[in-house]
C-alpha cells in the first residue's frame, strides 16, 4: 500500500518545531493491505537511480515504492565498531624478566607499562606515610598491604593514556585479595602472561643488578654490565635487592601465586623466563598477536 508523503513532512516538522518531544511515530511504520497481512520491507535503490533522499519535496505528495529488482543492493557497508585496547597482565618471581619483556611489549604493541613496584618506589621517594609504611612492609619482604597498592594501580589504569592504548600491567597482582579487587572495580585482563625461572638463576639475577640512578636503566654486573666507567660509578642497588631479602620475597611470591593463577586460569599463558631475552619474547609475541588478530577477526564480524 502507497504511503503519502505529505503526511510524513508534517510530522518531521512538528520535531523540529519541538525538538525536546520525543520523534512522533510516522504514519506509514507499517505497509500492508490488512491487518492479517504481513508488512514488506523496502528495499533501497540503487546509487545510480533516483532515491527518495534526493528526489523528496515537502511540496508535493510522493509514493514510496518497493523495489522489484531481483538482485541485493549493492552498496557499501561502513562498520563502525573499533578494536578495543589490548589489557595484559605479566608475572613473575623478582629478577624474572619482567622488565626486560614490558620494555619488549610495549614498543611493539604500544600499550601503557603500569609496574606496581615503580609506583610503590616513586610513593617511597616521595616519603609520604603511604611510602614510609610501604617501605617497612617491602624491607620483610613482606606484600604492601592492599589498601596502599590497589588505589596507585587503580588510579593509573584510569589515566586517558591507558584507557586510549591499553595497559601492561607489571608485577600485580600479587595475591588472591589483589585479584578480587582489581576484578570488583572493573579490570579484567585479556591475557595474564607468567615468567618461569628457577630459584638460583633469580637469585644471581637479583644481586647482580644495578640502577642508573640518571636514565633509569636496569645493569647486571655479569649479564649487562654497564658500558663505561663513568655509568659504573653512579650505579646503586635497591635496598631490597640483596640475597637475603630475595629469598624472602620469593617465598612470599611461591606461596601466593597459585592463588593468583586460579583467577586467571583460562587466559594464562607460561613461558619459559630462563631462555634468553629474545626467546621469551618470541613466545610472548605470538601469543599476544594471536589475540590481536581475533580481536580484530571479531570487531570485522561484527561491523560487516
Amino acid at each position: 500500500m502507497a504511503c503519502n508523503v505529505s503526511v510524513v513532512h508534517q510530522a518531521m516538522a512538528s520535531a523540529v518545531a519541538q525538538p525536546n518531544k520525543a520523534p512522533p511515530q510516522l504514519p506509514c511504520a507499517h505497509l500492508s493491505s490488512s491487518s492479517n497481512s504481513k508488512p514488506k520491507p523496502f528495499k533501497l535503490l540503487r546509487s545510480s537511480q533516483s532515491s527518495f533522499a534526493s528526489t523528496f519535496s515537502p511540496s508535493r505528495p510522493q509514493t514510496l515504492i518497493p523495489s522489484r529488482s531481483s538482485k541485493a543492493p549493492n552498496f557499501l557497508v561502513v562498520g563502525c565498531g573499533k578494536v578495543e585496547p589490548l589489557r595484559i597482565m605479566i608475572s613473575g618471581a623478582p629478577a624474572s624478566g619482567k622488565g626486560t619483556q614490558c620494555q619488549l611489549i610495549t614498543q611493539k604493541y604500544g600499550l601503557v607499562h603500569v609496574a606496581a613496584g615503580d609506583l610503590l618506589r616513586a610513593e617511597i621517594a616521595s616519603g609520604s606515610e603511604n611510602g614510609r609504611c610501604a617501605r617497612e612492609y617491602m624491607e620483610q619482604g613482606k606484600l604492601v598491604p592492599d589498601e596502599i597498592v590497589v588505589m596507585m594501580v587503580k588510579d593509573r589504569l584510569l589515566q586517558p593514556d591507558s584507557q586510549e592504548k591499553g595497559w601492561l600491567l607489571d608485577g600485580y597482582p600479587r595475591s588472591s585479595s589483589q585479584a578480587i579487587a582489581l576484578k570488583e572495580l572493573g579490570f579484567k585482563p585479556d591475557l595474564f602472561i607468567l615468567l618461569e625461572v628457577t630459584e638460583d638463576i633469580l637469585v644471581e639475577r637479583v644481586v647482580g643488578r644495578r640502577l642508573d640512578p640518571i636514565t633509569g636503566k636496569i645493569y647486571h654486573l655479569k649479564y649487562s654490565p654497564p658500558e663505561t666507567q663513568e655509568i659504573a660509578s653512579r650505579l646503586t642497588q635497591r635496598f631490597d635487592d640483596t640475597e637475603e631479602k630475595v629469598k624472602l620475597r620469593l617465598h612470599t611470591h611461591h606461596q601466593n601465586v597459585k592463588a593468583v593463577l586460579s583467577m586467571y586460569e583460562d587466559i594464562t599463558v607460561k613461558i619459559n623466563g630462563s631462555l634468553a631475552k629474545e626467546d621469551v619474547f618470541a613466545e610472548i609475541d605470538s601469543a599476544l598477536s594471536r589475540l590481536v588478530e581475533k580481536r580484530k577477526s571479531t570487531s570485522e564480524s561484527l561491523a560487516a
